[in-house]
């Protein structure tokens, strides 16, 4: 809303059907040219007018050609040392330590941590199945093996709290449709079933009693007060074990096409960038002031 007030602003306050291609790139080359914009806030704007014209006045733009490109800013991922992984773990409680423990272990995103479901753990194997993640791609990366005894204690603890849930007739949520209507039971399923469960069950349209998977930000929560009481300077956020994951593989000697796979990136560019932040002191070089 406030995109497409600035939007109807910059143009004198005329009717966006009014309005065309033509004054929608001047609006959007302005936030780039005038302001100096990211281009992800470029596109947010873009997307927020897009939703003016298709969804409100039910008109949908022309393909809007010519927009002034924002500058695309460049950030090197926030990495962090293992004694600083061992820190934070210290200071979380579970389940979000082991949730925490599996995404640096693992390479996971916090939303591909927090909705995994029971079958895609396959301790025997050591492996995690990663499915529908960024880009609808699924993928396999290995389960650390100081996770594999937590792991089951959080699994038996999951089955006591699925076997009340069947009781009082509870189901887990996020089951694609088409699944649901060939196998109406699945979703009561305990394979199905979350192995990072909410603590609160919801009611959907249908009436139906159902338990979702822990919430992410419960996560960033509770990692946003560990890296407090462990003093850290570093923005380190969830996605830093992620990071950390990627760099400490390549220090190790892994190679860069392993990590890309199991990270799942589609271009190895992407995966390039944790090349630059190994440990290697700066770029690889020995400053003159050590010489002093």
């Amino acid at each position: 809303m406030r995109w497409i007030r600035r939007f109807i602003v910059h143009h004198g306050r005329r009717h966006p059907r009014d309005l065309g291609p033509d004054d929608v790139r001047a609006f959007l080359s302005a936030r780039a040219l005038d302001e100096g914009v990211s281009g992800s806030t470029q596109n947010q704007a873009l997307a927020a007018v897009v939703f003016l014209y298709d969804q409100v006045l039910l008109t949908p733009l022309e393909r809007v050609e010519g927009i002034a490109p924002a500058r695309r800013s460049r950030h090197v991922p926030v990495v962090m040392s293992q004694r600083e992984v061992k820190a934070i773990l210290g200071k979380l409680a579970d389940p979000v330590r082991l949730c925490v423990q599996i995404m640096y272990g693992s390479g996971l995103r916090v939303l591909e941590c927090a909705s995994l479901r029971v079958k895609d753990i396959d301790l025997d194997r050591r492996e995690i199945v990663i499915r529908g993640g960024k880009g609808d791609k699924d993928r396999r990366t290995p389960l650390a093996e100081s996770c594999v005894s937590d792991l089951k204690q959080r699994l038996r603890e999951g089955r006591r709290e699925y076997e009340r849930d069947q009781r009082a007739g509870v189901r887990c949520t996020g089951l694609p449709a088409t699944l649901a209507r060939k196998y109406p039971n699945v979703d009561a399923q305990w394979s199905w079933w979350y192995v990072f469960p909410a603590t609160r069950t919801l009611v959907d349209d249908a009436g139906r009693r159902r338990r979702h998977h822990l919430h992410e930000t419960v996560v960033q929560r509770a990692l946003r007060r560990a890296v407090l009481d462990c003093g850290f300077t570093k923005r380190i956020t969830c996605h830093s074990f992620r990071h950390s994951f990627a760099t400490h593989l390549l220090e190790s000697g892994s190679d860069i096409r392993t990590v890309q796979e199991l990270l799942g990136h589609s271009d190895v560019r992407t995966t390039m960038i944790y090349t630059h932040v190994l440990n290697r002191g700066g770029l690889g070089v020995r400053s003159p002031a050590d010489n002093l």
